[in-house]
């Protein structure tokens, strides 16, 4: 077997080997092979006569469980670039996080490539994409893989169509008053005022599905707040 010695090692693998089985006191061992005593002391202490790696028995990353799974939806459902992804990040969930700490938990993740995640482009004839002003958001919730423990909790995403700006918070439970809560929260935030709001059907944006005539009825907490905002609700996403 070949053994690898660091650049700067004193001492050969049966050197350190006589160290281990010898009787002699440190400074007499020191003397001996013309090492200090703390290189003779070291070795004593060990149990193999191989040089310890330098490289780090674990991957640092800043990075907890809960939010490596944060950070992989919003970049599978928003596909956001490296450095969006990494402002949004910071603000609202680790502002420790590194620029290449963030992109190793992607590779980990096997989303790294951009490219890869986006839906591919039917070629048709080519139509000039609908400029939006800012002010029309999509809101979205996502309920999180658990972690041992951890709590339950969902995720709420607002990210507005003109400007990608976005707002992420946790909530614990998809429940109506959450998500009014969560839209304060967003109104609160903007950089503009909002004038749209699209979601999906669930019952924690609006009741339509509850009533007969498949129409809100005015009273659930989200539909009132945007009602009360003057934001309008374009047809929800089935």
């Amino acid at each position: 077997m070949q053994i690898r010695l660091h650049k700067n090692a004193r001492t050969t693998p049966a050197v350190r080997q006589a160290i281990q089985e010898s009787t002699l006191s440190e400074r007499a061992l020191a003397q001996k092979y013309g090492v200090s005593r703390t290189t003779i002391r070291k070795w004593k202490h060990r149990s193999s006569v191989e040089d310890a790696s330098h490289r780090p028995h674990t991957l640092k990353t800043t990075l907890t469980p809960a939010q490596e799974a944060i950070v992989v939806y919003l970049r599978q459902s928003l596909l956001l670039p490296l450095d969006d992804l990494l402002a949004v990040t910071r603000e609202f969930f680790n502002p420790d996080v590194s620029r290449s700490g963030l992109n190793r938990c992607l590779r980990r993740h096997g989303v790294a490539s951009l490219k890869a995640l986006l839906p591919p482009v039917e070629k048709t004839k080519y139509k000039p994409f609908k400029a939006y002003e800012p002010g029309f958001l999509h809101v979205d919730v996502k309920y999180l893989p658990a972690i041992e423990g951890e709590p339950r909790r969902y995720l709420f995403v607002a990210i507005d169509r003109a400007t990608r700006w976005v707002y992420v918070a946790l909530k614990p439970n998809r429940s109506a008053l959450s998500a009014k809560a969560f839209l304060k929260e967003v109104i609160q935030a903007a950089p503009f005022r909002i004038q749209k709001c699209l979601t999906d059907n669930g019952s924690e944006f609006t009741d339509r599905f509850l009533t007969r005539t498949r129409q809100p009825s005015g009273t659930h907490e989200f539909d009132r707040l945007c009602a009360e905002q003057a934001i309008n609700r374009p047809s929800n996403i089935a």
